[in-house]
């Protein structure tokens, strides 16, 4: 078919503009041509370029941005967030230098998010990030990143790998725009997900500890006391050290968790176990220089 339509082409170049493209003759003709040019590639190539029929469909023209942005937002407000999603990932991959094509990432993230397809929201939001940093679109990315995280955090009873995933996110928002709209939110979330790690790092520090494995529950207990010290499981986890350090025979360490406790958290309702443990042994809370909790803590000052 190639030969044939090089030798149409060289035949007619001279004579085809003097012919009307309304004549009948030439329409038929460029009708039946049409195919032949698709299925050979030509006009991709151009190769047909000089039979355009106006009743003819243009099939290479994309639809415009602007209506494909309009027809996602759509379906955005009709909470059919899964195409929403796929047709704002559209206009990104089919106007990739349209002004709408950067909104379009950070959109598809969101209806992605909003569809409850965390993994794919999340892949949006951090390719949105990636791409364009520091744009005033770049707190709503972040934000949906934490939100996907968060959204997936497990009781302390499971991993916590989405929730420790949850938490850098939503530092990350807060560090990076504290006068956005999502800060106040992502502060009072990110309490709630120290809250759960202490508590997850709690559970197995006690399970350690009815094992006898006092050293591994030292170590769940030792990041309660050091990361999550504005959490309520910080006074058991002292506690609790007294009593793995007891057991140990490490008393100088003991000493020190329950008086930390008892000057911090004097109301405490495990205050009078820590100093139970102490007194059975013919000892009381006193902070001893070169503690690590003292190093934590800082030195106790007398009342």
């Amino acid at each position: 078919m190639a030969p044939m339509l090089g030798m149409l082409g060289s035949e007619w170049r001279g004579s085809v503009r003097n012919v009307s493209m309304n004549d009948p003759l030439i329409k038929r003709l460029a009708r039946h041509l049409l195919p032949v040019c698709v299925a050979s590639g030509l006009l991709a190539l151009g190769g047909c370029g000089t039979f355009t029929d106006p009743e003819v469909p243009n099939i290479t023209s994309p639809n415009p941005p602007e209506a494909m942005y309009g027809e996602a937002d759509t379906l955005l407000d009709g909470k059919s967030y899964g195409e929403a999603a796929k047709k704002f990932e559209q206009v990104d991959r089919e106007h990739p230098y349209s002004p709408l094509a950067r909104k379009s990432i950070v959109m598809s993230a969101y209806s992605y998010y909003k569809a409850g397809a965390y993994p794919e929201a999340i892949s949006s939001a951090e390719r949105y990030v990636t791409l364009h940093p520091g744009t005033k679109e770049s707190a709503l990315a972040y934000n949906i990143i934490a939100m996907s995280y968060y959204d997936q955090i497990k009781d302390p009873q499971r991993d916590q790998t989405r929730t420790r995933k949850a938490l850098q996110a939503l530092q990350t928002v807060v560090r990076r725009y504290p006068d956005s709209r999502y800060a106040e939110k992502a502060k009072n979330r990110i309490n709630i997900t120290k809250d759960l790690l202490a508590a997850s790092e709690m559970n197995v520090g006690r399970y350690y500890l009815k094992k006898a494995n006092y050293l591994a529950a030292i170590n769940r207990f030792k990041i309660v006391v050091t990361e999550y010290q504005t959490t309520a499981h910080v006074e058991e986890a002292l506690m609790r050290l007294t009593e793995a350090y007891m057991a140990l025979g490490i008393t100088n360490e003991a000493q020190t968790a329950a008086a930390v406790l008892g000057h911090n958290f004097p109301d405490s309702k495990w205050y009078p176990h820590a100093y139970s443990l102490l007194e059975q042994g013919g000892l009381e809370p006193q902070q001893v220089s070169g503690s690590w909790i003292t190093r934590t803590w800082g030195r106790i000052r007398p009342n």
